[in-house]
């Protein structure tokens, strides 16, 4: 992409414009994928811990994934790294279907799909969003990428429901892979690397780190980095919990898949209204608040929840308000991170606390299933759900989020 080009006023708009589209096409599919595991347990004759488990190793993968690719995207762009992302994700999406074993399903919807996700998903995305953007914009702008998202599994739980209704599993999931490859034409405008350059939104006036191990060691000497990762864990858990068994859920409550399509739907629409709130205030008040308010909040909608009579109201109702808490963690810890550590290796530092999460959803993925497995139900992932609700909304309070180097804004040279 030419100078001039990226040195337009206009040029930071297209970049969140795409970047919100990459989350809508990778966050739309990925939450879906769930609605599939019904189908599959009968198709299969397989058993939930089996599907748990490959969810699991999905996001694991995801998380394991994301330093490495935001790691790539600093050291030779985004462009690059998006696109081979989505290759891997195409491929597991398609190959998902075609599993006829164990092991096949580990392999595609475990490891390719999860560095798929990974490779395609916030660390390098919002990476590249936050280097066209200035400080003060940054959180409000996170926070509306990420509604990207939310837009996307808006769209594709209903969607998926329809294929799965019409094609069964095997051809919706080849159609969903060719909706995958919508990511690449809009990842050629999320160009760019960590290293400063002329035009850029923003520089710093002390530029900290000179490597990606000099930024890493910083980072883990930070008590604040630490407990973001440690609450981005908890995230992690309860979007998985959610995501991966929600519709095993209801029809052991015995309701239609139409309920858990609808209620994923639910999630994306309300997730919109949520991003963008959580975006709106990390640019007031402080970002770490937020964050203690959501988990906090969390905690409580799961325990009603817990304690309601499971209809298809009552989980379109939790659905929605879950939604509105969903990736709204993610403006606010992302915006902490880009706020205390600055922009320049966002991707990486941003990528380590996605692996924190991501093993969070490694466990709420695979207990789901096995506590279902053993006791015929989910309540006890609920209960642990509730207890790390709590533990994440106390964390979150002495963290210490004063930015280590100031930023300036820089002027745009054509």
């Amino acid at each position: 992409m030419s100078p001039s080009i990226k040195a337009a006023k206009w040029f930071p708009w297209l970049v969140l414009l795409c970047g919100g589209l990459v989350l809508a096409v990778n966050l739309g599919i990925r939450p879906s994928l769930g609605l599939f595991i019904p189908d599959m347990l009968t198709a299969t004759g397989w058993t939930a811990s089996i599907f748990g488990l490959a969810f699991a190793i999905q996001n694991l993968l995801w998380g394991l994934a994301a330093p490495v690719a935001g790691a790539l995207a600093d050291r030779f762009g985004t462009t690059r790294t998006l696109v081979g992302g989505t290759v891997f994700y195409a491929l597991g999406l398609y190959l998902m279907g075609q599993a006829s074993s164990p092991i096949a399903l580990y392999a595609t919807a475990g490891l390719l799909i999860g560095i798929g996700v990974g490779a395609s998903s916030f660390a390098v995305v919002l990476a590249a969003i936050s280097r066209v953007f200035p400080p003060e914009r940054r959180s409000f702008v996170l926070g509306l990428a990420s509604a990207g998202g939310s837009v996307g599994q808006f769209v594709m739980a209903p969607t998926t429901q329809a294929l799965n209704s019409g094609l069964g599993y095997a051809g919706a999931l080849a159609m969903i892979a060719l909706i995958s490859l919508l990511i690449m034409p809009a990842a050629f405008a999320l160009t760019g690397r960590a290293d400063h350059t002329p035009g850029s939104a923003t520089a710093a006036t002390d530029l900290g780190p000179s490597s990606l191990i000099d930024a890493f060691h910083e980072a883990r000497k930070h008590r604040g980095f630490l407990l973001l990762n440690a609450g981005f864990f908890v995230c992690g858990f309860h979007i998985a919990v959610i995501a991966t068994h929600l519709p095993t859920f209801t029809q052991l409550c015995g309701l239609p898949p139409s309920v858990a399509a609808n209620g994923l739907a639910l999630i994306g629409l309300f997730n919109i209204v949520g991003t963008l709130a959580s975006g709106w205030f990390g640019g007031r008040w402080r970002k770490k608040w937020g964050l203690s308010l959501i988990y906090g909040t969390r905690a409580l909608v799961i325990f009603v929840f817990l304690l309601a009579p499971k209809t298809a109201d009552s989980i379109w109702l939790f659905s929605a308000l879950m939604g509105a808490l969903w990736l709204s963690t993610v403006p606010l810890t992302s915006g902490i991170v880009a706020q205390v550590f600055g922009p320049r290796y966002m991707a990486t530092l941003f990528g380590l606390v996605m692996l924190s999460h991501q093993i969070g959803a490694f466990f709420g993925a695979w207990l789901g299933g096995v506590l279902y497995d053993m006791t015929g139900s989910f309540d006890a992932v609920w209960i642990i759900s509730i207890a790390l609700g709590i533990f994440a909304a106390l964390i979150h309070i002495p963290i210490n989020d004063t930015a280590l180097r100031t930023e300036h804004r820089v002027a745009s040279k054509a």
